[in-house]
């Protein structure tokens, strides 16, 4: 009788264990979906990051939207999107309206101000691209801005304007490929890109001197840097905590350099 209670109370045991082992698998969250979207200049990161997390977790789908690092922080907050994508920080009228948003550092960005190849000119100060775009298109420049929204605009706006007005006269587009599209067209035409973007069809400027390059970027010479962020509701957690775990892992960063960003490691 002592050995068939023994026996029963072990099975029983053995049930509730495995019973605990499943629930507890259900609860790791190791298939679903996630929804990360806003910044263009992440966008083609994040594209990237998503193919190769996918990959390695098949159960799990990614799907990366653009939109503007304005859109990025708004969607998160009010739960449209799992991740949120920005270029730049968070403004203050942002944290105040949304307490609980965290952002993570998931790279980092040099912005390039860029002409046509066929340009002359190699090299300008600060002074010099803020009055260009402070003027406005003319008979020497098309300017190209980047819409209402952009992070990029804004990180331009602090780090080249230092609070002179951009002149409503000139193009204002959607995003980094749409301004490097019209620059690479363009024979008149000065711009400015996420140094990721950068490529053959564009020739980036040197600001006073310094060209946009990652060693200027990471070592402070050049003067127009970001980081590149993730935002979402609260602390990480679940499938977006597992995603951002993985972009920032060395594989993740490894994709970063690949892509013509800068590594965090």
């Amino acid at each position: 009788m002592y050995h068939k209670t023994k026996k029963r109370w072990f099975l029983l045991s053995l049930t509730g264990l495995l019973l605990a082992a499943l629930l507890l698998g259900g609860c790791s969250q190791s298939s679903g979906s996630i929804i990360e979207g806003g910044s263009s200049t992440v966008q083609p990161l994040a594209d990237k990051w998503s193919k190769a997390f996918e990959a390695q977790n098949p159960q799990i789908k990614i799907t990366v939207q653009g939109g503007g690092s304005s859109a990025g922080v708004k969607g998160c907050a009010q739960g449209v999107l799992d991740i949120g994508a920005a270029s730049r920080e968070l403004k203050s009228s942002e944290t105040s309206q949304w307490p609980d948003l965290v952002v993570t550092h998931v790279a980092a960005d040099g912005v390039a101000i860029v002409v046509h190849p066929s340009n002359n000119t190699a090299d300008l100060t600060l002074e010099e691209v803020r009055n260009i775009f402070a003027t406005g298109s003319n008979a020497t420049w098309t300017v190209i801005n980047r819409e209402e929204g952009s992070g990029t605009r804004e990180v331009f706006e602090k780090k080249v304007m230092a609070g002179t007005e951009v002149a409503a006269g000139g193009e204002f587009l959607p995003s980094n490929g749409a301004v490097k599209q019209k620059v690479a067209s363009t024979p008149s035409a000065i711009g400015y890109i996420s140094l990721g973007y950068v490529d053959a069809s564009v020739k980036a400027l040197s600001i006073g001197g310094i060209v946009c390059t990652k060693a200027n970027c990471v070592g402070g010479s050049y003067p127009v840097t970001r980081y590149l962020n993730f935002i979402t509701n609260g602390k990480p957690k679940g499938l977006a905590k597992k995603f951002i775990d993985f972009c920032l892992s060395t594989e993740g960063q490894k994709i970063v350099d690949q892509e013509g960003y800068i590594s965090l490691k």
